[in-house]
């Protein structure tokens, strides 16, 4: 899953200790998930290059070959530098911290200034929205006069298990 709970060290809600924005009681990082690795990327390549290269195996020792190089070459370095922009595009982060009296999330965008949310979690209200949203299980805080969007780039069935283990943490229960 695209997401992890980090773990934190803070007491539990219920023991009556102070957070003074300490350890978070809860912390989840979540970013899009990536079908293709870096090695695979490589792979990919590798694969790619000796496709196009195999046609060429019949033009050895002749002009044609020559002709046909740069265009192999820059197929492939087109391919390299629109996987590369992928890559630093989906360099997406969110990060959600949640305290007794506070919960922020921030999220860094490539290309982008950092965003911020922060509000009181005794009057945030978490929803998903199942069907007659933008997506399919639509995740949603909202708090201090304003409603985010939680993990747009998390599948609906990982929104929806991040949105109960989110709920079971926010009610104090784990």
């Amino acid at each position: 899953m695209p997401y992890i709970w980090l773990n934190t060290d803070a007491a539990p809600e219920r023991s009556g200790a102070v957070s003074a924005r300490g350890v978070p009681l809860a912390h989840v990082q979540l970013w899009p998930h990536r079908s293709l690795p870096q090695r695979g990327l490589a792979g990919f390549l590798g694969v790619t290059a000796a496709m196009l290269a195999l046609p060429l195996v019949v033009m050895l020792g002749t002009p044609v070959l020559w002709a046909m190089l740069p265009f192999i070459g820059a197929v492939l370095a087109g391919l390299w530098l629109a996987l590369q922009r992928n890559y630093r595009d989906a360099a997406v982060r969110e990060d959600l911290r949640l305290w007794p009296d506070m919960i922020t999330i921030d999220r860094q965008d490539p290309r982008r200034p950092p965003r911020a949310w922060a509000a009181n979690p005794h009057w945030v209200r978490l929803r998903l929205t199942a069907a007659g949203g933008p997506v399919e299980n639509y995740l949603t805080l909202s708090g201090a006069g304003r409603e985010v969007e939680l993990g747009a780039f998390l599948s609906p069935q990982e929104r929806e298990t991040l949105f109960a283990e989110l709920q079971a943490r926010m009610r104090g229960g784990g």
